[in-house]
């Protein structure tokens, strides 16, 4: 027991000091859990502690409550919206990857069939972790990539079940049939979904709404850790993984009142175990057999990025455009952390051999501590290739938006603008060509793209047209005015309010038909005289 207390606060400590200095340099907190692990299993010398089914039991409920919260953002209405990105998209992208890798690693690398299934299998999953943890703090969950990225790895997440029921029926060496064990799944599944969504959904709305009225705070943090665990021992007991019993709890909740609050107070436990997950994992890393393999594993890694970008690509651009299929194969062409659940069970079973297996999870680890870089980087390198096209997929979502207010430019003037704006409660939308800006906006919460606005295109995609107004707060006059001739050219009736710093700025706008021309100095000097005038004046 001391021992244990001994390296979990060692482990704390450690992982606190490495993700503040990996913090200040840019780099995602998940290297530095990875890092803790893999220093703490050759510190102590805990490598027996590996294959702890403890250990990896506390690392999968940060799964877990990971997949709840996606649950929370992804309710039974938004997932009928979302058939053709999960069920479409998803299928295709696991079913033509699976495909592909089985075709390579049986006939290039001579692997047998089991084994070749069971990678190919594997390798078509990608990190839900990593990825949906980027989406959700960059607000790019929200973009059309996002969306589409998201919809894949929820088929992903629901594809874990039948392929470890493969697994299992190809470990009975025909014990059973194929027909039972449909059944016996099948019947599983009926009797999650009528506990979940019949009985479940009364419960915990009926819990939630006790102990919020209770004015409890603890009470009501518990309730919600009571339905999560409970929702996830449900699936667990039927046969399937915990992370689906959780998904489908939050889609629940998603359905409620509660959403928000329920998201907020989890947070904090998901990101604790989360972490946790990410230490496990690094434990998991042979230094030694990595550094003797370390080309091997990456060639393998990029032989795999490649194909399964390319494969994702392709399946998208059926009905996507351009950017928006190579921004969703980038963010999803890495391999998963269901791969380690994945390669154990096979392990475990005797299907796949166990040496295999160890070399297999160091290239998903490898996967895992790359991605977190290269994410980040995604929309930099796509927007750097093809700029204007990105920027105008990113809007696609704009088409039906109606009587909102467009903001030029995110500065100092735009900043005070947006918050006048929600005090009023007014619809709007911020654009700016800075990226700097635009990135400040989305982290206050904003609704922000990057876009140039005296660019057609650009205000095609912002639905013009369907606009209350737009209002330009930029200070550079050049480009005020270019912005100022493409909206009235794209629509004679908009109201157009563009702020000005000078009176030569003033000019320089006259001829042009704008609603309203804002100079600040005057404003200000009116403002000052209101004041003058409505003060009260003090006499001696």
């Amino acid at each position: 027991m001391q021992n244990a207390l001994l390296y979990i606060i060692v482990a704390l400590g450690v992982s606190i000091v490495i993700n503040i200095f990996l913090k200040r340099i840019g780099v995602s907190q998940i290297i530095g859990y990875i890092m803790t692990g893999t220093l703490m299993v050759y510190a102590f010398d805990l490598r027996h502690l590996n294959d702890s089914h403890s250990l990896e039991m506390v690392g999968e409920f940060g799964i877990v409550f990971l997949m709840f919260t996606i649950g929370l953002e992804i309710s039974l209405s938004k997932m009928g919206t979302m058939k053709k990105e999960i069920f479409g998209n998803g299928l295709m992208q696991v079913g033509f990857t699976a495909l592909v890798v089985y075709l390579v690693g049986h006939y290039i690398f001579s692997l047998d069939m089991k084994s070749s299934l069971i990678i190919s299998l594997a390798f078509a999953l990608s990190s839900t972790a990593v990825v949906l943890s980027y989406l959700k703090s960059s607000k790019e969950i929200y973009r059309p990539y996002g969306q589409k990225a998201t919809g894949i790895l929820i088929f992903q997440d629901i594809a874990v079940i039948p392929i470890l029921i493969l697994i299992s029926f190809l470990a009975s060496e025909g014990d059973e049939s194929v027909f039972i064990i449909l059944t016996d799944t099948l019947f599983s599944v009926m009797v999650v979904l009528a506990l979940l969504f019949v009985v479940g959904k009364r419960m915990m709305t009926w819990l939630l709404h006790f102990s919020a009225s209770s004015e409890v705070d603890e009470l009501f943090m518990g309730s919600v850790l009571f339905i999560v665990l409970g929702a996830s021992l449900v699936a667990y007991y039927m046969g399937f993984t915990y992370s689906l019993g959780a998904f489908i709890a939050g889609m629940i909740i998603a359905e409620t009142k509660y959403h928000y609050k329920v998201e907020a107070d989890i947070a904090p436990f998901k990101d604790i175990l989360l972490g946790t997950f990410f230490v496990v994992v690094g434990m998991k890393v042979d230094v030694a057999l990595f550094i003797d393999n370390i080309g091997l594993i990456i060639g393998i890694f990029l032989l795999v990025f490649i194909f399964k970008a390319a494969i994702i690509y392709g399946v998208l651009r059926f009905s996507s455009k351009h950017t928006t299929s190579l921004k969703t194969a980038f963010a999803l062409s890495q391999v998963g952390e269901f791969s380690f659940v994945i390669f154990a069970v096979a392990s475990n079973s005797g299907i796949l051999d166990y040496d295999l297996a160890q070399f297999l999870v160091l290239i998903v680890i490898f996967s895992m501590i790359v991605t977190p870089f290269f994410i980040t980087k995604i929309k930099v390198i796509v927007d750097f290739l093809s700029k204007e096209s990105s920027v105008v997929e990113e809007m696609a979502l704009l088409a039906n938006r109606k009587n909102h207010v467009i903001v030029c430019g995110y500065s100092v003037v735009g900043k005070f603008v947006a918050k006048d704006l929600d005090k009023l409660g007014a619809s709007y939308i911020v654009v700016d060509n800075s990226y700097k800006h635009v990135k400040e906006a989305i982290a206050e919460g904003k609704e922000a793209y990057l876009g140039d606005m005296s660019k057609r295109s650009i205000l095609d995609a912002l639905n013009i047209e369907s606009a209350a107004g737009v209002i330009v707060t930029l200070d550079n006059i050049e480009k005020k005015r270019l912005i100022s001739e493409a909206i009235l050219q794209n629509s004679k009736n908009i109201n157009l309010i563009v702020k000005v710093i000078s009176l030569e700025d003033n000019k320089k706008l006259e001829d042009l038909d704008i609603t309203s021309v804002v100079d600040g100095k005057e404003e200000v000097a009116k403002v000052l005289v209101e004041r003058m005038v409505t003060c009260q004046l003090k006499y001696n």
